[in-house]
């Protein structure tokens, strides 16, 4: 998996290297900043399949940076590196916590997407890799147990979470044209393919609906070489 891990990070800076010549064979090339909510949860395995039931929603966010790179009219491949508060909560009298438990990771995170374009609508796919920079699990009080809020740890214990994530990405978007900005609605659901914990399972699910802000790019002519 480290491999698969950094194949993937190796992938996403030769595009970032390389995007600057790319640019120049293509009309669709942009720069873009978004800033949203992200709807996120764990999945627990089959193992932990009793969790599934205690689970609910919690709201994160995300903060970040794409580049369009433009190889045609209808496709390109867009790298991505942003900033993710993500996490899940387990209901009161779950059996992991018994009190209601809000777990919270903050992470790096950076996806590398193959766009498929027909007009103004596109539809995306493709890995992510995500570094797990902190965290926090807050658990409310239970009866004669007081509520508490404490830092994860990351390591090779059972009571560790591991600090790489690494998942896929699909959705699509439709871009909105004002006289000088491009904004661009995305809807992508993430699956992430690693157990993030030592000891219970858990795996990031997350529904990512994002307002993205563009400049309109420039139209450039190639020059016929002859």
């Amino acid at each position: 998996m480290k491999s698969t891990i950094k194949t993937a990070v190796t992938i996403a800076a030769i595009m970032l290297l390389t995007s600057a010549s790319l640019k120049s064979f293509s009309q669709t090339s942009k720069f873009g900043v978004s800033l949203n909510s992200l709807t996120t949860n764990f999945n627990y395995g089959k193992s932990n399949s009793i969790l599934q039931s205690y689970k609910k929603n919690y709201q994160g966010l995300q903060a970040g940076f794409s580049y369009q790179v433009g190889i045609s009219s209808a496709f390109s491949i867009v790298p991505e590196i942003y900033f993710a508060r993500k996490g899940g909560i387990l209901k009161d009298n779950n059996p992991l916590t018994a009190g209601e438990s809000t777990v919270k990771l903050y992470s790096i995170e950076m996806p590398l997407l193959a766009r498929v374009r027909c007009n103004k609508l596109y539809l995306n796919a493709g890995p992510y890799t995500g570094y797990m920079l902190r965290g926090r699990i807050k658990t409310e009080g239970s009866g004669s147990e007081p509520g508490k809020s404490t830092k994860l740890n990351f390591g090779n214990s059972n009571n560790d979470f591991k600090r790489w994530d690494f998942g896929v990405l699909a959705g699509a978007g439709y871009d909105f044209t004002t006289r000088k900005k491009i904004l661009t609605l995305d809807a992508r659901y993430g699956y992430g393919l690693i157990n993030i914990f030592k000891d219970v399972q858990r795996y990031n699910r997350v529904l990512n609906i994002s307002l993205v802000v563009s400049k309109i790019p420039k139209k450039k002519s190639i020059e016929k070489q002859g």
